[in-house]
């Protein structure tokens, strides 16, 4: 059995920039994105709360479902941070 991947939404404040990644590890990847282990896009903007995520049975759907979401307009995406999120709450300190 594959293990667990996920999706996630990060957000540098309330509609302010966004970016979308998948992991399969999301505590740790959260963690670095927050302690800007990485060069790139959200070291560069501070996109570093997560504002969504969505759990699948394996990284192949979870890397379709990637592809999928960033198609998504913003407003389309802002709906789903603020649908499991309505505050823009930092979920990270709650998984």
């Amino acid at each position: 059995m594959d293990k667990k991947a996920y999706n996630y939404i990060l957000f540098s404040k309330k509609n302010g920039t966004l970016y979308i990644g998948v992991t399969s590890n999301l505590k740790k990847r959260i963690v670095e994105h927050k302690e800007g282990v990485h060069e790139g896009f959200t070291k560069k903007y501070n996109v570093t709360k997560l504002g969504y995520f969505e759990e699948h049975q394996s990284i192949v759907e979870a890397i379709q479902r990637e592809k999928f979401l960033k198609k998504f307009s913003r407003k389309r995406k802002i709906a789903l941070i603020e649908k499991m999120n309505p505050n823009w709450d930092d979920l990270f300190y709650q998984l």
